[in-house]
C-alpha cells in the first residue's frame, strides 16, 4: 500500500507526457497558419495581377482581350500551389456601361494540415475598367 501512494504522488514524467498530448495539436495550428498564409498571398497576387491588368487597359490605346490577359498572367504571383484559372476579360452589356471591360480571376487550392486536407478554398476577384475607346 506504501508503495502504490508513492507512485500516486511521483509527478516525474508528466511533462513529457502533457507535451505528447499538446505538441501534435501545436504542428497542426503552426502548420495551418502557413496554409492560410499561402491563400493571403494567392490573393495579394491576384490583386496585384488585376490591377496591372486594368492599368494596361486604361492607359494603352485599343487592347485586345488576349494582351489584357496576357498581361494578368504575367503579373500574377503566390498561386503556385493550387488552380489559377486563366483571366477573364468580358465586355459587359451597354446598358450597364459603355466603354468598359470587366476583368475577373479565379484561384482554388486544398489547403492541407498534415494529418488530413481542408475543403477548397476558392478566391474570386473582379474588377470594372473603364477605357478611353
Amino acid at each position: 500500500m506504501n508503495r502504490l501512494k508513492s507512485l500516486w504522488r511521483d509527478v516525474r514524467g508528466a511533462a513529457v507526457i502533457e507535451m505528447a498530448i499538446a505538441l501534435p495539436v501545436l504542428i497542426l495550428f503552426v502548420y495551418g497558419i502557413f496554409q492560410v498564409g499561402i491563400a493571403f498571398q494567392a490573393s495579394a497576387g491576384m490583386q496585384n495581377a488585376l490591377g496591372e491588368g486594368a492599368r494596361y487597359a486604361t492607359l494603352f490605346p485599343v487592347k485586345s482581350d488576349d494582351q489584357i490577359r496576357d498581361r494578368i498572367n504575367e503579373r500574377v504571383f503566390g498561386t503556385a500551389i493550387g488552380t489559377f484559372s486563366p483571366p477573364s476579360v468580358t465586355t459587359p452589356d451597354s446598358s450597364v456601361c459603355t466603354k468598359c471591360r470587366l476583368l475577373s480571376v479565379t484561384f482554388t487550392m486544398t489547403p492541407n494540415f498534415l494529418f488530413f486536407t481542408g475543403p477548397p478554398i476558392t478566391l474570386t476577384r473582379e474588377k470594372r475598367v473603364y477605357t478611353a475607346n
